[in-house]
């Protein structure tokens, strides 16, 4: 498992990536977090996404963030920690462990502090999203009591 930069090369092939139609309503579309990315950059704050890859083969997509992006939103503890922004596991590429997999290699990569030091990783996910929630605990995230607009936030300790 490991995580690739966004190329012109492997561009189509993320953009093409999607969750199940059931699970649509929890992650945005790649092409959209890749235009969030964009105009993250633009502005002057931190967005990494890379293609998550099983050996050759795409599989999904995460994008990472570092400190505010000043959103009315977004979390207290979004300052000057790291975000994991979207996380996801194609559709045909589900039910084979390859999430749990994936997340090993974000943490690994987030401990890496490659934006700067940091005490944590945030994230959050839409309350139903019980499928989310368990594999985010299972990994040591634990609800903080803050909202990031009606998701709920989790936090884990670098």
């Amino acid at each position: 498992m490991e995580l690739r930069k966004i190329t012109f090369e492997n561009l189509d092939a993320i953009i093409g990536l999607a969750v199940r139609e059931d699970q649509r309503s929890f992650v945005a579309e790649n092409i959209e977090s890749l235009a969030e990315a964009y105009v993250a950059v633009s502005g002057g704050f931190a967005a990494e996404p890379f293609g998550i890859y099983e050996k050759e083969q795409p599989v999904g997509f995460v994008m990472f963030g570092f400190g505010s992006l000043e959103d009315p939103d977004e979390p207290p503890v979004a300052a000057g920690n790291y975000c994991l922004w979207r996380f996801m596991i194609d559709q045909k590429h589900q039910g084979r462990g390859l999430g749990k997999r994936a997340m090993e290699a974000c943490l690994a990569y987030i401990r890496t502090l490659p934006c700067g030091p940091a005490d944590y990783v945030w994230l959050s996910y839409e309350p139903e999203n019980t499928v989310a929630r368990s594999l985010y605990r299972k990994f040591g995230f634990q609800e903080n009591g803050q909202m990031c607009g009606e998701e709920t936030v989790a936090v884990l300790p670098l």
